[in-house]
């Protein structure tokens, strides 16, 4: 079955509701988020690279096209302080 992630743009994303729980249960796919979120962050910082982001908020799974400012443990920065929490990421392209 393919899922169909719905466009956002991230002016947008401020507005979503984001639950806690993880949308990843493998470690090794947890583990890969955060080596691709913290490549996307070099990438994004020293050629100003867009990234398509793949996330779920509280009832859509969305997809984003932009570039990453920042990495924290918790959250994905993006332009104009816009953030997506970590765990509600499964993958970035």
């Amino acid at each position: 079955m393919t899922t169909t992630f719905k466009p956002i743009e991230k002016e947008d994303i401020a507005d979503l509701v984001f639950p806690a729980t993880d949308v990843l249960t493998d470690k090794h796919e947890i583990l890969q988020r955060k080596q691709d979120l913290e490549k996307a962050m070099a990438m994004g910082n020293t050629d100003h690279v867009k990234i398509e982001i793949f996330f779920e908020d509280d009832t859509n799974q969305l997809v984003t096209n932009t570039t990453v400012w920042a990495v924290t443990p918790e959250h994905l920065v993006l332009k104009k302080g816009v953030t997506i929490p970590v765990n509600r990421i499964y993958r970035i392209i």
